[in-house]
């Protein structure tokens, strides 16, 4: 819960002001998709641009949060040491499993 709060939050805040510094150069009613003039509502097409700014954000921000694990994090055994199968470095190291 703690990492969704560091990466939504930021992502929100940035979202917001990526859109209104994007719709104070470009107004909607003159944004082309594709070839063609968007149909959509103003009302749409800021929201649409809002959420897009968000979830660019996030996923910069959730990439962050993805690179700052530590190696033990990283390295770390998800499974106890009777279950590790055989061959295992880590089968003999009861507290691999963190």
């Amino acid at each position: 819960m703690k990492r969704a709060i560091w990466i939504l939050w930021p992502s929100f805040v940035v979202g917001g002001i990526g859109e209104v510094v994007f719709f104070t150069v470009f107004d909607p009613r003159e944004l082309y998709l594709f070839g063609e003039p968007a149909s959509l509502s103003r009302l749409a097409v800021y929201s649409i641009g809002f959420f897009l700014c968000w979830a660019f954000a996030a996923s910069s921000s959730a990439f962050t949060c993805f690179l700052q694990r530590g190696a033990e994090e990283v390295n770390r055994c998800p499974l106890p040491s009777p279950q590790r199968p055989p061959g295992c470095p880590k089968r003999e190291e009861p507290n691999a499993c963190g």
